[in-house]
């Protein structure tokens, strides 16, 4: 009911901006005039493979290019709409100043010639942007009662599935490699396909070099292809899956996961921070890790140091963020919680949906670890 709900909205939501893009910007650009047919109609081809899009999305009918392609058009109705509300906002002004018939057509034309430099720029901007490696984001967290540095690589929001397989998380795996690393984190959304379509994706977390280990948490989109299954498989793969549980990190710090909020909503495999955190040493730091950092709502008076998160993925496309923060209390980046907790959200090192990213550059973080003074 969940995802049949989420297709409808999403369905609703892109035919509205679809509609607003074409008659709010495209159809308003003069210079386009004897095109308008042409982009009425594109408009609502668009619109018509994002519908299939999302009916389609869990039942796995799509080939990986037809998933590739209609995908990008989401990413292309979002950044037009952006521009076409811009374009919106510029003409308040512009319409209220008195100039001439002349006067007013030729800065129309200027207004028109650039707001359609911008809406390339952006798309293709973004596209680069999402097709280009993850940055190595180094990032200094200091923790009081540690006794010795550590150097923590966290992975996040990776989803192999359609576009993103095997190579791609290989090469992630032989940077991480040379890291240096005391501990691998995977904060969730690994994957967005069932352990029947996994094959030998995932085979090469096996060479994935830690001194004290690699450890996961579920996502979301664990839940949507079997939780239950794909944890299962990484154990098998050598991943410790901390579901809802603790271990104590070579005598320095405490790590417990939590289960993903969509357990919550599929009444299956809940979040239960009481029961990760039943085992910690008290004397030591805690460490816990959880795919979305609203977890932090769940929070009563729990001795937590730091947080890790994804999920977000940084908005992915500027300024899509503003919207997941009416979701989610955190974005991107380091954030101080309370006096005693902090919170770190990696923007992730893949993409769903399009392949597009703007001001949210895809990332391997690597935390190092410090004793606060």
């Amino acid at each position: 009911m969940f995802r049949l709900s989420f297709a409808l909205v999403a369905v609703a939501v892109l035919s509205l901006i679809n509609m607003y893009s074409y008659k709010r910007f495209l159809k308003r650009l003069d210079i386009l005039v004897f095109y308008r047919k042409f982009l009425k109609w594109l408009m609502i081809v668009i619109s018509l493979c994002e519908i299939g899009y999302f009916l389609v999305l869990r039942l796995d009918f799509l080939d990986a290019r037809l998933y590739a392609l209609f995908s990008s058009l989401i990413g292309i109705s979002f950044m037009l709409f952006c521009v076409a509300i811009v374009y919106d906002l510029v003409h308040i002004p512009y319409s209220r100043i008195p100039f001439d018939h002349s006067r007013r057509m030729m800065i129309k034309t200027i207004l028109d010639i650039t707001m359609l430099v911008l809406a390339f720029s952006y798309i293709i901007k973004g596209f680069i942007n999402g097709t280009k490696a993850p940055i190595h984001k180094h990032v200094e967290i200091f923790m009081k009662g540690l006794s010795r540095e550590l150097r923590i690589v966290q992975l996040s929001d990776v989803h192999l599935g359609k576009t993103l397989g095997k190579a791609f998380l290989d090469d992630m795996i032989a940077e991480i490699n040379t890291m240096d690393a005391d501990i691998v984190v995977i904060t969730g959304d690994l994957v967005d396909m069932p352990v029947s379509s996994i094959g030998d994706t995932l085979d090469g977390l096996t060479g994935l070099q830690s001194r004290l280990g690699v450890f996961f948490v579920p996502g979301n989109h664990e839940y949507f292809y079997g939780v239950a299954e794909i944890m299962e498989h990484l154990e098998y793969l050598g991943v410790n899956v901390l579901l809802n549980r603790s271990v104590v990190i070579d005598d320095v710090i405490n790590l417990a996961g939590v289960a993903d909020m969509m357990g919550k909503r599929f009444d299956f495999l809940p979040p239960n921070i009481q029961k990760a955190l039943a085992h910690v040493r008290p004397e030591l730091p805690t460490i816990l890790l959880s795919h979305q950092p609203k977890i932090v709502k769940e929070l009563t008076s729990e001795k937590i140091d730091l947080i890790l998160s994804g999920h977000t993925h940084g908005g992915q496309i500027f300024p899509f963020g503003l919207l997941v923060l009416l979701d989610q209390p955190y974005l991107s980046g380091l954030y101080q919680h309370t006096k005693q907790t902090q919170v770190y959200v990696s923007n992730g090192a893949g993409y769903w949906g399009p392949a597009v990213r703007m001001n949210a550059p895809s990332e391997i973080t690597i935390i190092h670890l410090k004793a606060s003074v």
